[in-house]
């Protein structure tokens, strides 16, 4: 159901089962996907394509044009998967040229209220971002990531897989996969590993991984000694050499 009150811009595409609230606008460059519900007062722009079964609530502002000062007006896309719910307030802001273009958000993700996704981030799935959680531009975040309320994530910095960031944290450097983060600046507080139990990884693999915690951030190692000393059990877990792998590719450096 599409509220009489609700502007759809020509050019706009709306699939099945789609309920659109009042005072909902929706503008030419703009795809959502079947079954989605975009609640009253939403701003969607575009180019933004939405897939299904997306919640959006009110006030929130999908695909508006970013904030970077370099941004002169190009078509940039932001990119949506399926059944995520973005809370009162979200704002999520298309790429920009000086990167590839794209913001990209994966499927059944959680954007508390006041949530901020940047320009050209990249936002796995099954992530939670708690209220006022904001990710500067070009910030990437693995799958199951969770960032606590009030953090803040430095532009160009990357967010691993299956971590956790406290609430009130401001992240400057990157955090490896499975790894908890506090502070300002943030730093390593020990292996997310009710999360891993949650996920159903096993007790030897969560074993494996805490191993190559310690091997990293307890024995006073380089991060280059470290990665040797890891590099046969990686070779044999993958969920080991996801951590490694993280480590040697990092740009901006791991938390320490």
């Amino acid at each position: 159901m599409i509220h009489e009150q609700a502007i759809i811009e020509p050019g706009a595409q709306i699939g099945k089962n789609v309920s659109i609230g009042p005072w909902t606008y929706v503008g030419k460059d703009v795809v959502i996907g079947d079954d989605c519900d975009i609640r009253s007062n939403v701003v969607i722009k575009g180019p933004t394509t939405i897939g299904k079964g997306n919640t959006i609530y009110q006030f929130a502002s999908i695909g508006e044009d970013c904030q970077d000062l370099k941004y002169a007006g190009e078509p940039t896309q932001l990119i949506i998967g399926d059944n995520n719910t973005f809370r009162e307030c979200c704002t999520i802001h298309r790429g920009t040229v000086q990167d590839e273009g794209l913001t990209k958000i994966g499927s059944n993700n959680l954007f508390m209220a006041y949530t901020h996704v940047a320009h050209d981030c990249v936002v796995g799935s099954h992530c939670i971002l708690a209220n006022n959680a904001s990710i500067a531009g070009h910030v990437h975040v693995g799958d199951w990531a969770i960032l606590g309320g009030m953090s803040g994530v430095h532009q160009f910095c990357h967010i691993g897989a299956h971590s956790f960031v406290a609430a009130n944290s401001l992240v400057l450097k990157d955090v490896p996969p499975y790894v908890m983060a506090s502070g300002h600046g943030a730093s390593p507080f020990g292996l997310n590993s009710e999360g891993l139990k949650r996920r159903g990884f096993d007790k030897q693999t969560i074993l494996a991984i805490r191993r190559a915690y310690k091997e990293v951030y307890r024995k006073g190692l380089s991060v280059e000694d470290a990665l040797a000393s890891l590099k046969d059990v990686a070779d044999d877990l993958e969920e080991v050499k996801a951590f490694t792998d993280f480590i040697q590719h990092s740009n901006r450096g791991i938390i320490r």
